[in-house]
């Protein structure tokens, strides 16, 4: 009688008897047991064997260009799955932003300490105390490049009218400098 072994599969570790055709027979029979073996012995491969990767890699971009429209196929099919990833989504793109992970293009900190809007201006060191403090309003204009500017927010052509102006203001005289073009 042949003497019993440990299957290598951390999550069954059951005793079986190994095939003695087998060399270094290390998994039992169990489904489950093949295909992590399977599974263990591909992502080895993979790591190994630049021949057997771009195979893999070549096999599945087939695979993706003649199924291109599977995955909508899929989530047409399965809503439960549509609804359960998106809240799933939203619990890890949570945890990434408290961690600070997850970033957004269009989010910035601050790059002006006051924000726009009224404010009551009051001395800070005075003897006298006032009724009526001073209420103005600020606006806050960005002093941003026309390179930085986004083509869809800015209109060309009062730009470059705005370009002309500010390169004949700094002639200082006037004059039209050579540099700078004719408004609209």
């Amino acid at each position: 009688m042949s003497q019993k072994i440990r299957c290598a599969n951390p999550n069954c570790r059951r005793l079986f008897v190994p095939d003695p055709r087998v060399k270094n027979h290390r998994y039992c029979g169990r489904k489950e047991c093949r295909r992590f073996r399977k599974q263990r012995w591909q992502s080895e491969k993979m790591k190994t064997d630049p021949d057997y990767r771009k195979n893999q890699q070549e096999s599945h971009q087939c695979w993706r260009e003649q199924n291109h429209d599977y995955f909508q196929r899929y989530r047409a099919k399965n809503p439960q799955y549509v609804t359960r990833n998106r809240l799933l989504q939203k619990l890890r793109d949570q945890k990434r932003r408290d961690r600070g992970d997850l970033a957004k293009m269009d989010a910035s900190n601050s790059l002006y300490p006051v924000k726009p809007g009224y404010y009551h201006l009051i001395p800070a060191k005075s003897d006298l105390a006032k009724m009526d403090p001073i209420s103005p309003q600020y606006f806050l204009i960005p002093n941003t490049s026309p390179l930085l500017a986004k083509k869809d927010s800015i209109d060309s052509l009062s730009f470059s009218a705005l370009e002309c102006a500010t390169k004949e203001a700094a002639t200082h005289d006037g004059k039209s400098h050579p540099l700078s073009r004719a408004g609209p």
